[in-house]
């Protein structure tokens, strides 16, 4: 099963968009090192990047919708929240057993639910609310031409 960015999952804004750019590369190592029977040995990087990352990216979304007064941005900030305490429980196990084959396993399914699920609907909804608040020029988000001009 490939996971590869398409830009039919893009949000509209380029900074959001490169980060789910990279997140989606990541996963999609992961899964390349499950093909050629190396997950074990790339599921503890993709683990601790994601934990790392995903701090990052979070808190970019949610400064985006916070600024612009985005309904659903408790919804929205309680998905990541999850993702988080899964993570977590992965990396636990991780630190447990070792990467195992289940270790590997529940990594694959919870990235690829959220690059599935999250970004192509959540995301995607933020997104159009965002379109809406920003002047977006081919993706890049343009503080001067959304300034009124009095």
């Amino acid at each position: 099963m490939a996971v590869q960015w398409t830009e039919e999952l893009s949000t509209g804004v380029e900074e959001i968009d490169d980060q789910h750019k990279e997140m989606f590369k990541w996963t999609e190592g992961l899964l390349d090192a499950c093909r050629q029977r190396r997950g074990r040995q790339v599921a503890g990087d993709v683990i601790r990047f994601l934990e790392e990352y995903a701090i990052t990216h979070f808190a970019t979304e949610e400064k985006y919708m916070f600024e612009h007064g985005y309904a659903g941005f408790r919804d929205h900030q309680a998905e990541h929240i999850e993702f988080m305490k899964n993570l977590f429980r992965i990396k636990k196990q991780l630190e447990a057993e070792g990467p195992g084959v289940q270790v590997v396993v529940l990594t694959n399914i919870t990235v690829i639910d959220w690059l599935s699920r999250h970004i192509r609907k959540v995301d995607a909804a933020m997104g159009a609310f965002l379109k809406t608040k920003l002047s977006i020029k081919g993706g890049v988000h343009d503080e001067e031409s959304s300034a009124c001009c009095i």
